[in-house]
């Protein structure tokens, strides 16, 4: 009875499923850190550039902020250069940004039902799993974005100035999460604190004061290279150069079509791994964005803050892309997946809700049956495309595989 008594605790716990759907993930994580033994996907560029600073304190990717390079080289500095080595710090990373996203929903005032399911259908996207597990700036990025998230959540304005700043030091797209906040802020119906002019001028500070220190610390000696204005200058000139006209790649797309278009891009290795959202999301991307504007629309603050973050991490790719003509990948769309999930979360707690209310009838079953088909859906997503599953799911439909 003692021992029904504690698992019976457990299960009501607070963060019962939080702990579930995390070590499950960390679980799947490591029984494939070292599959493929190899460097994969842009894990290239950034490895190859962690071996550069060891070895010679240079790097060769000027486009990029400096916070990424260092933590990779700090995960090859503890665990070896070898795929833990390459692989554990974005696998923590990833599994930290769930809990930050979980602690959102519920200071968002989600129910503990809508947050679970939005962590699950996070935790089992396709695109996070795998941008999760890999040496590439991307996790990093997030993981400070979602702090920077929480943070502003909690009022904390300075502390989430500064994890902006963090955030975009680890890779530049991190700065659209102060669009993400100001949305809300701006948009929010309770009550608007001044404070919030803090977050944008400690992200800057953050961002100019500390780039200069991290340069440092790669090239250990004083010059040009850690003027940070130049140097943002210098990331700008050479990302801009990256164009529809001039880059010749089989996986770029313009961001409208991740709507319209399922183009998996399988990659050839084994494992497989595969560049796509979860169609189990996608297909839903546009209802949910619906929703959102609904929810926000009724006062819902967790309504609103998704469709902020949706708007600046990934609907702003569009003007700006008809815009400047830079190259996009189906890949930007990662930091986005979780106000899709978020939605996802609103809106499938809402059918359950449903369910347990109504006695009898038809709507009962209709939104019990809506909930497990999405979920299963998810499941099956999660199952072809990530690289659990050692089967070549590309080849079996006919689908190239990019080298």
């Amino acid at each position: 009875m003692e021992i029904k008594s504690k698992l019976n605790r457990f299960y009501r716990w607070e963060y019962f499923w939080l702990f579930i759907i995390v070590l499950a993930a960390l679980i799947m994580h490591f029984a494939i850190i070292n599959y493929p033994p190899d460097i994969i996907l842009d894990e290239l560029h950034y490895i190859n550039d962690a071996r550069n600073i060891m070895e010679k304190h240079e790097t060769e990717r000027l486009e990029n902020p400096p916070l990424s390079k260092l933590l990779i080289v700090a995960g090859i500095q503890i665990f070896g250069d070898n795929p833990w080595g390459w692989r554990v710090l974005p696998i923590l990373f990833g599994a930290a940004t769930l809990v930050l996203f979980y602690f959102l929903c519920r200071r968002l005032e989600m129910s503990r039902t809508a947050s679970s399911i939005a962590v699950f259908l996070l935790a089992f996207e396709n695109l996070f799993f795998m941008l999760s597990g890999l040496a590439m700036q991307d996790v990093f990025c997030l993981t400070f974005m979602m702090a920077s998230f929480l943070l502003y959540a909690y009022h904390r304005y300075i502390s989430a100035g500064a994890a902006i700043g963090l955030s975009a030091l680890s890779k530049l797209n991190g700065a659209l999460a102060l669009p993400a906040v100001g949305i809300h802020w701006l948009f929010s119906r309770q009550r608007r604190s001044r404070l919030f002019m803090l977050t944008i001028i400690v992200s800057i500070v953050v961002f100019f004061g500390l780039m200069p220190l991290l340069d440092f610390a790669i090239v250990h000696e004083a010059s040009d290279f850690l003027d940070p204005i130049k140097r943002v200058l210098t990331m700008m000139q050479l990302t801009g150069t990256l164009t529809f006209e001039y880059v010749d790649h089989p996986s770029e797309s313009p961001p409208w079509e991740w709507l319209y278009t399922y183009k998996p891009m399988p990659f050839n290795y084994m494992p497989h791994y595969t560049a796509a959202i979860s169609f189990s999301v996608w297909a839903l991307i546009i209802p949910v964005f619906g929703y959102l504007i609904y929810r926000a629309v009724k006062r819902d603050e967790a309504g609103l803050f998704g469709l902020g973050w949706f708007f600046a991490t990934y609907l702003i790719w569009i003007p700006a892309t008809l815009i400047t003509d830079r190259v996009t990948y189906i890949y930007y769309f990662y930091p986005a997946v979780g106000a899709i999930c978020l939605g996802m979360g609103m809106g499938l707690s809402r059918l359950l809700d449903i369910f347990k209310q109504r006695p009898r009838g038809k709507l009962k079953w209709f939104c019990l049956g809506v909930v497990i088909f999405i979920l299963a859906a998810h499941v099956v997503s999660f199952l072809i495309l990530s690289p659990l599953i050692p089967v070549d799911f590309a080849a079996l439909v006919g689908i190239d595989t990019i080298p």
